[in-house]
């Protein structure tokens, strides 16, 4: 893939935004976000009394020769979280469109260097099929984050992925311990839904982006055409047709995608789950300055 966003400037213009992640996810010690629980920062965030067991060395003692009561001295805590950014690669991602694969090859890079801005685990994960390739490994540190992304542009990309197959083979998606981002333009006969389900039970906190084209929005063909479906290995697959594009047929695939769109919103907010749909021609800033901002996902 020849096209690509990445390079010095696109991560210059993220160092000042941070990945805001919910407040009740457990973690992992050691990272940046502060969490409800209280733990060994120097930060200090409220009082308690004492209790039979708990450390003496936390007691307030100017407040015991004022009250003549033990109280303890508690802090805030800060956690590491573990993202994951799954990466659907079928062939609709941008075989026969290399600025729609860039763009979201671009989004999920983007995603992953604020996690290890934050000191987060990250992890890529290539949906291919049935299952979900991690040829990186868990990444610590902008080092070896810009190693990984460096084979990035020669991704391929394949026949259609089975979302919630290729989700549910990952060995481990973790428990209420972060943030993982599923970038698909979602047009599969798989199942995804049901992989939001599984990762809504793991406890874990969920952030879908789909990626379209301009054409795919708003359809520019006229007349009779030979469709041909571009995860398709046989010419004589019943996806592949010929017919003519009339005015209202275009009317009806604008409310059928209107309808999809909608169906995943309120699929989404039923759950908890964050979701913004974005075209290639707006620009990637936008997005993430602006969708991710106005969802609570990015501080």
């Amino acid at each position: 893939m020849k096209f690509s966003y990445l390079n010095d400037a696109f991560f210059s213009r993220l160092e000042t935004l941070s990945l805001n992640l919910r407040s009740n996810l457990a973690g992992y010690f050691g990272g940046k976000h502060l969490v409800k629980t209280y733990g060994q920062t120097v930060e200090f965030a409220d009082f308690r009394e004492y209790q039979l067991g708990d450390d003496i060395r936390r007691i307030d003692w100017n407040l015991f020769s004022r009250f003549e009561k033990y109280f303890l001295r508690l802090f805030t805590d800060e956690r590491q979280m573990q993202v994951q950014v799954f990466l659907d690669c079928s062939a609709s991602m941008g075989k026969d469109n290399p600025e729609k694969g860039a763009y979201a090859i671009a989004t999920a890079a983007a995603l992953g260097f604020l996690a290890v801005q934050n000191m987060d685990k990250l992890s890529f994960h290539f949906m291919r099929e049935n299952a979900s390739e991690n040829p990186f490994g868990t990444i610590v540190g902008k080092n070896a984050f810009f190693r990984a992304i460096g084979t990035f542009e020669n991704l391929e990309l394949g026949e259609d992925s089975d979302i919630a197959a290729c989700i549910a083979s990952c060995p481990d998606t973790g428990e209420n311990n972060g943030l993982t981002v599923i970038v698909s333009d979602f047009f599969t006969e798989s199942n995804w839904k049901k992989a939001v389900d599984y990762l809504c039970y793991k406890k874990r906190q969920v952030l879908l982006i789909q990626v379209l084209a301009p054409e795919e929005i708003d359809p520019t063909y006229d007349g009779r055409v030979h469709l041909i479906d571009s995860e398709s290995v046989d010419e004589a697959d019943p996806k592949n047709m010929k017919f003519r594009i009339t005015p209202g047929l275009q009317k009806a695939y604008e409310m059928a995608l209107n309808d999809m769109r909608q169906d995943m919103q309120t699929f989404c907010t039923k759950r908890g789950v964050g979701f913004i749909s974005v075209a290639t021609n707006t620009p990637i800033e936008r997005v993430l300055f602006g969708e991710l901002l106005k969802g609570g996902i990015m501080s």
